[in-house]
């Protein structure tokens, strides 16, 4: 993937602090930082793709997000149970 350099203005504390979660992963702070990036647009087109859903369907009941959530926690305890109680 061809990559570009950019100039990104953030606070002092949070570079500092993206350094550290860099240095702990064993990562380079540009991939840390493409990788919120990354994150943040997969976000954004689910709930896009969640709105598009509802407008054709309706929207979710009570119940349908509560057992979203449910399914959701339980995937997240399975993925963060290798990492102890620092995934909480």
């Amino acid at each position: 993937m061809a990559t570009k350099k950019v100039t990104v203005t953030l606070p002092e504390e949070l570079v500092d602090a993206l350094g550290t979660a860099a240095r702990e992963d064993g990562v380079a702070l540009s991939r840390l930082v493409a990788n919120a990036a990354e994150w943040e647009l997969r976000r954004r087109a689910g709930r896009r793709l969640v709105s598009e859903w509802q407008d054709k369907h309706g929207a979710f009941t009570a119940g349908e997000l509560a057992a979203a959530r449910a399914e959701m926690a339980a995937a997240d305890a399975e993925s963060f149970s290798g990492y102890g109680s620092a995934a909480a």
